[in-house]
């Protein structure tokens, strides 16, 4: 159960359409179901306004398919899977659905290692997530915050391949930079977009450090510790490789009132 079912239930209740006792034990299996493998949360949607996402490295597919059910069947209208492979993927999206072809239809997104069951939302943000990719081998990590960012209901533009090794390219859109209300600034390397994009925008930049380098970036150890040193005001960190954890934050910026 999301907030938006639970303002429904509520309304159904006032109006008559629906019983206090029913309504009464719709909310007693809210907080969460116990299969036995998960204590899947189905009351985090009305707690932190964004319900439970799964966490698809380390799960079977058999363990994903059954959270997945269990979400939609508390109310949510929509589940994302993050860091799943294809195969898993594969194997969940056939548990998901019966003989007859009947169930869940899990769109699945390689190249962000994504699963979506119920489709993308329309965007309900303020403003615009800007996604900034430094180099074509950091987009897997820039689409896992591009997707989460439009997941979440946020409108989401993506410039790819503008890194400082020519900053003309990235300077070629000072107009998209200028409308964001946040940007995620991903980097391997040396990390340096994070802090150029932060001396060029008024919003808060969420820098993302992705394990893309030769030998001494240390599997993105040095531009985690560049990003934490920047220079340019207004700049926040997230772990190596957290496109996910950075999306949830800028969806979070861009909610605000």
């Amino acid at each position: 159960m999301d907030e938006a079912e639970l303002r429904r239930l509520l309304e159904a209740v006032a109006t008559g359409a629906v019983g206090a006792d029913d309504a009464l034990a719709r909310c007693k299996t809210a907080p969460f179901e116990d299969l036995g493998y998960a204590m899947v949360d189905t009351h985090r949607g009305i707690r932190q306004g964004v319900a439970e996402v799964v966490y698809g490295e380390g799960k079977t597919a058999g363990q994903i398919a059954g959270i997945v059910r269990a979400l939609v069947a508390s109310g949510q209208p929509r589940v994302l899977v993050t860091r799943l492979d294809e195969a898993k993927a594969a194997e969940a999206s056939a548990l998901l659905v019966d003989e007859a072809g009947e169930g869940l239809a899990l769109a699945y997104h390689a190249q962000a290692r994504l699963g979506i069951v119920g489709g993308l939302p329309e965007p309900d943000g303020a403003g615009e997530v800007l996604v900034a990719a430094a180099g074509t081998s950091d987009v897997p990590v820039a689409e896992e915050a591009a997707l989460t960012a439009e997941f979440l209901g946020n409108r989401v533009t993506r410039l790819y391949d503008v890194g400082v090794a020519g900053i003309h390219r990235l300077l070629a859109h000072a107009d998209d930079l200028a409308r964001a209300r946040v940007v995620v600034a991903v980097a391997g390397m040396e990390g340096a977009l994070a802090s150029v994009v932060g001396g060029l925008v008024s919003c808060p930049v969420i820098a993302v450090p992705t394990s893309v380098g030769y030998g001494a970036s240390f599997g993105g150890v040095t531009a985690l510790l560049a990003m934490l040193n920047s220079c340019a005001s207004g700049v926040s960190v997230v772990n190596i490789d957290n496109g996910f954890g950075a999306a949830y934050q800028a969806s979070l910026i861009n909610h605000l009132p």
